[in-house]
């Protein structure tokens, strides 16, 4: 059996599938150029992650087709009831990734309240004339211990958030609309652990209170954060998306960072991926990533074992 890794898949993938009898093909297909090679390679199964769309018209056109994988949590590229109607499997990976996304959003939250993404750019340019002018401009960064976090979305990537803010002394606050309440096992590096338990909050009641907002809720029909929510929220609020493009305004985002009353933004997705906004890509004041949240070493090599793993279950 064939399966063609259009996204890519990590080597310990690659050798789980090949060990199982199957023959994986890692060729990057153009969209349009998909659905001649599925045909004339006559293949199985298809991987894919945000890049790749699976499409009901695929789907259709492609009858060798028996399993659609995702490497990652997301589905919205994939038409996955027509899918699952049509009798195929349709999986992906929802534990493999959410850690790795966990640890980008603190590497924005630290990076953002000591004014590191900005100093990266001031002091390769003026670090040696206006170093003493620099010192002063980012003097004023803030500790993350003792501030409150609200998570928007509180299933797996949610739940990995709040163990890192809990150990590192944050107040967590939590909203989503299928969790009552959790809790959350915060480990440390000798076996021991803590648990906390988190009761969810009203959508309102989260973004009102919270010193930083970070949202991890699937692809959305609407934005979940515009100019209405920014106007309940603190002065001086931080925000980070690292889950979907879409969920945020943009354009209220960044007249928000413009009046004052967002301090610090992170984005690691777009609205517009993969051409962002210029408006985004200039602004001083926002931390930028492409993408990359499930982007780690460990994470692809999590994602790639576990696709191999449900392929042969189910395929084999």
């Amino acid at each position: 059996m064939k399966v063609l890794a259009n996204d890519g898949i990590s080597q310990s993938g690659i050798e789980a599938l090949e060990k199982g009898g199957f023959e994986v093909i890692t060729t990057k297909v153009a969209q349009n150029q998909l659905e001649q090679f599925i045909n004339e390679n006559s293949v199985d199964a298809i991987l894919v992650r945000s890049a790749t769309q699976v499409r009901q018209e695929l789907i259709d056109a492609c009858p060798s087709i028996k399993l659609i994988g995702r490497g990652g949590v997301g589905m919205d590229n994939i038409d996955v009831e027509y899918a699952i109607n049509q009798g195929l499997h349709v999986i992906n990976t929802p534990n493999a990734s959410s850690s790795s996304v966990a640890e980008l959003v603190f590497a924005h939250l630290f990076g953002m309240v000591r004014f590191l993404h900005q100093a990266n750019r001031e002091m390769p340019l003026e670090g040696d004339t206006r170093f003493k002018d620099l010192k002063k401009d980012f003097a004023g960064g803030t500790e993350l211990r003792g501030k409150t976090i609200g998570i928007i979305g509180f299933g797996r990537i949610g739940k990995e958030v709040a163990k890192i803010a809990l150990g590192i002394g944050m107040k967590v606050i939590a909203n989503d609309g299928y969790v009552g309440e959790a809790i959350i096992n915060v480990p440390f590096y000798n076996g021991q652990s803590i648990d906390v338990k988190i009761e969810t909050e009203s959508f309102e009641e989260v973004i009102k209170q919270a010193d930083f907002i970070t949202l991890h809720v699937p692809n959305q029909e609407q934005y979940i954060i515009g100019e209405t929510q920014f106007g309940l929220m603190k002065n001086g609020v931080g925000i980070i998306n690292a889950a979907r493009g879409g969920v945020i305004d943009e354009v209220a985002l960044v007249n928000a960072i413009e009046s004052g009353k967002v301090k610090y933004a992170g984005l690691d997705v777009f609205e517009k991926e993969p051409t962002p906004e210029i408006q985004l890509l200039m602004n001083p004041d926002i931390s930028l990533t492409p993408h990359i949240g499930a982007a780690t070493v460990e994470a692809q090599d999590r994602i790639g074992k576990e696709l191999a793993d449900q392929i042969i279950k189910l395929l084999s």
